[in-house]
């Protein structure tokens, strides 16, 4: 990830409650509708051979019940007889049959190794499918939710290898040709890990594109590109435009290159490695940052141009390139700022903090040219302070009163098996990371369509609460939003040890979770109450109060799709598909 921005995600305070006092479990009946299936859901069991966690994170856990966010009142599942089925929900009490849309030509009870069939809704009239055997369907689907205009044709069916499950598509016009690029994740032997689990996760970007010959229309794979890694991700998503990738995992992604482009990345590294001085020097102080730059001897200050911002700074030579360009780690009285020549062999800037105090981490951010100077005092200011944390003898006082640490005293689900996640951006060109944010313990809980115009929303907890992000590709300064909080739901689904699918409302106003069988948790964010209400504990009157419902299936079958709308849940098992009401239509 060298040359990669280091970024980080920046909560709103105003979306954050500190105050929450937790769910109010509330009694109240929800409507739960259900309706029989013809056929059972297409369900694929793992084999033997499938035994690695990744295994069962990618197809032991998938989500068979598919929602077309371009038309929340439609979902889609695929059943044993291979045929893609439709509910289209106009109201909850009159619910049609699931209807087919589509049938899958290839009998799929005849391939072994074939892992489940999945969907995703790239636009609202073109469609991506599996069926599990390795080959890729790009489906014109027509208008969506009406059986009049809703015909699915194949415009591109082709064996595209191993089998795989779709992660996500989008479609795509540039330069009046429509294109449809497509996620494809795939879990593969890997001869070369003796010491690992035995595999390796691949995610192949697939360009299919419109192609006129002599007046015939035909779709055709126009690019294929490969990332590797050693996790499957808990979200990877292309961005609307096709001009990048975004991944969250815990163990990162890199792009296999053909021959001709790992030559040029060796030279470009060797060019790299053969360059080992830092371009600057940098030092600090609570009050300023001086910065020390080599220049070429005879050097004048009319050669030299220095532009000072508030927040940037850029560092040009004669007629060159800018020698130092970029946005500063924080904001600076740039009508302070100096610079001089020094010894007529070096350039001296000095950067007055706006903030007095706070250290800066670096100077320019995503810059690693430079190298950071420690000033002897500051050295011996850090040992002082770090002073009492250290000891000549080893465990000094192991029956201290009051020890600095008691692991004890955490809980169970405050523990992350998986604390050096990441979430980084690639390039769609090069495929090289461009940013990249460590998540550490802001665990990753789920996603959900918002927008379906945009990329879709990740789901991180943050301390007890879970924070929803918003990607922005466009939005360099702002490339994930802080959109909406769920309070203490992080630490609420952490207890939950049998969950298997969690989801939200797109309009945010409830979370909720399900277990394997039979039980679903729903949690309503904080509301206006219609009666006036009192804590007396504190005697103050209650404004708002947040609720937990609990529902129980009718059905022995496993659940095995878990999707949320604004109104309602729809959930799935084996032979049945259930609705429960959750908030009333507007």
């Amino acid at each position: 990830m060298a040359g990669a921005a280091p970024c980080s995600l920046r909560a709103k305070r105003l979306l954050l409650d500190p105050k929450f006092e937790g769910y109010k479990l509330s009694l109240e009946p929800l409507a739960c509708y259900q309706l029989g299936l013809d056929a059972a859901v297409a369900e694929v069991k793992l084999r033997d051979d499938q035994y690695t966690l990744d295994h069962m994170r990618a197809f032991g856990m998938y989500n068979y019940l598919h929602l077309d966010s371009w038309n929340q009142d439609n979902v889609y599942y695929v059943d044993q007889c291979g045929r893609v089925m439709n509910l289209s929900v106009t109201l909850d009490t009159a619910l049609q049959k699931p209807r087919e849309v589509f049938r899958l030509p290839a009998n799929l009870t005849a391939y072994d190794n074939r892992l489940c069939a999945s969907i995703h809704f790239s636009s609202a009239t073109w469609v991506t499918l599996s069926d599990g055997t390795g080959r890729l369907y790009l489906i014109k689907s027509g208008k969506r939710g009406n059986s009049v205009s809703e015909k699915w044709e194949i415009a591109f069916n082709e064996e595209l290898g191993s089998p795989f499950i779709i992660s996500h598509s989008v479609s795509l016009v540039k330069c009046d040709t429509h294109s449809v690029a497509v996620l494809l994740l795939r879990i593969e032997k890997d001869e070369l890990d003796t010491k690992g689990s035995g595999f390796h996760i691949t995610l192949e970007w697939v360009t299919v594109a419109e192609k006129s010959k002599e007046g015939d229309h035909r779709y055709e794979i126009v690019r294929r590109r490969v990332l590797q890694g050693k996790s499957v991700p808990h979200y990877a998503a292309i961005e609307p435009s096709g001009d990048g990738l975004m991944i969250v995992s815990y163990k990162p992604f890199k792009y296999l290159q053909d021959e001709d482009n790992k030559s040029e990345e060796n030279d470009d590294a060797k060019a790299t490695n053969e360059e080992k001085d830092p371009l600057y020097y940098w030092q600090q102080t609570n009050d300023d940052v001086t910065i020390t730059v080599n220049i070429p001897q005879d050097t004048t200050k009319d050669d030299i141009k220095v532009h000072f911002s508030p927040d940037n700074i850029c560092v040009t030579l004669k007629d060159q390139p800018p020698l130092m360009e970029g946005k500063l780690y924080s904001s600076v009285d740039h009508e302070g700022c100096t610079w001089i020549i020094r010894d007529n062999t070096s350039l001296e800037i000095s950067l007055m903090k706006k903030n007095e105090g706070p250290q800066w981490p670096e100077l320019i951010l995503g810059d690693t040219r430079g190298e950071f100077v420690m000033d002897p005092s500051q050295r011996s200011e850090i040992a002082d302070s770090l002073m009492h944390l250290t000891s000549e003898v080893m465990n000094p006082d192991p029956e201290k009163e009051n020890p600095p640490c008691n692991a004890q005293e955490l809980e169970e689900c405050d523990a992350f098996l998986e604390d050096s996640a990441s979430l980084c951006r690639f390039d769609g060109d090069t495929l090289k990371v461009t940013h990249v944010v460590h998540l550490g313990s802001n665990q990753y809980l789920f996603s959900v369509v918002v927008d379906p115009k945009e990329m879709p929303c990740f789901c991180l907890r943050h301390d007890v609460d879970a924070l929803l992000w918003q990607p922005h590709s466009d939005q360099p300064e702002n490339m994930w939003e802080h959109i909406a909080t769920f309070n203490a739901l992080g630490y609420v689904q952490a207890s939950k040890q049998d969950k298997k699918f969690m989801a939200c409302a797109p309009d945010y106003s409830y979370a909720a979770l399900c277990e394997c069988l039979r039980r679903v948790f729903i949690y309503r964010q904080p509301a206006p109450l219609s009666t006036v209400l009192y804590n007396r504990k504190e005697g103050r009157q209650v404004g708002q109060v947040a609720k937990q419902l609990v529902t129980t299936l009718e059905a022995n079958d496993p659940i095995l799709g878990f999707q949320a709308t604004s109104e309602r849940l729809f959930v799935l098992t084996t032979k049945t598909l259930f609705l429960i009401k959750v908030n009333s239509g507007n």
